[in-house]
């Protein structure tokens, strides 16, 4: 399964991340309509916490044992084979108890369509915010299935 792994050291708050997130789920993919025009906008599915000297781009863990995926009541979360917990938003019905359960508090209200958002991998091909981060501090990695996660954050440093 594969996972960003994040290395704090060399982020620089640029939010980069963000813009190309929100781009590559725009309608458009056009960066002056999927970014200005505000009716059109979709959220980032990652955002940065700034916190000087660090700076950090929190996202969905895809965590082994999602408890977002079991506090949902919809049945709107989905885990799939390669691990991402994905969201169907058409079952989605916002009533936000996924982002209470979720220990990174990673899934985005969209209060203005009334449901969650969160990051999709950007559906199996290179995540945009991983191909677009200036100072590499986003990196896609292979997780072996049984590495504890822990341990996580010593594959990606490698």
């Amino acid at each position: 399964m594969k996972r960003i792994i994040v290395k704090e050291e060399y982020c620089m708050g640029c939010r980069l991340c963000e813009v190309y997130c929100r781009l590559s789920h725009s309608i458009s993919k056009d960066p002056v309509t999927a970014l200005k025009n505000s009716a059109q906008a979709p959220l980032a599915r990652t955002k940065v916490e700034i916190k000087k000297p660090v700076s950090i781009s929190l996202r969905c863990q895809h965590c082994e044992e999602a408890s977002c995926l079991y506090a949902c009541l919809t049945g709107a979360l989905r885990k799939e084979a390669d691990g991402a917990v994905l969201v169907d938003e058409n079952k989605c019905i916002g009533c936000w108890t996924c982002i209470l359960v979720c220990p990174y508090g990673s899934i985005i209200q969209d209060k203005s369509n009334h449901k969650m958002v969160k990051c999709d991998m950007c559906g199996g091909k290179e995540p945009a915010c991983v191909a677009n981060c200036p100072n590499e501090a986003l990196s896609l990695v292979e997780i072996p299935d049984l590495i504890p996660t822990e341990s996580i954050e010593k594959v990606g440093a490698k």
